[in-house]
């Protein structure tokens, strides 16, 4: 829907080259998502963090620039869970 009506499917047509000003911003957009469905999955024990250091902080992901890292427990579950995503 867009202002409220139906429109048809958007099918885009071009790609985002390297250095597009707007690539930071989608970036943004879609680990929201990632970040909402982590959190979902730690609330529900779907997925198990892990925890580093000696005041043993519980750590699942980091970000810098155009990657992310999510840390969880070793397990075939976790990775299922992961790749769910």
């Amino acid at each position: 829907m867009v202002s409220d009506s139906l429109t048809n499917e958007l099918i885009p047509s071009k790609g985002l080259r390297q250095g597009n000003l707007l690539v930071p911003f989608l970036f943004l957009i879609v680990v929201e998502g990632l970040v909402g469905l982590e959190r979902q999955a730690l609330r529900k024990n779907i997925l198990v963090s892990i925890r580093v250091g000696k005041k043993e902080v519980e750590d699942q992901l980091l970000q810098f620039a155009n990657d992310t890292l999510i840390f969880c427990k070793v397990n075939t579950k976790n990775i299922l869970v992961v790749k769910g995503f």
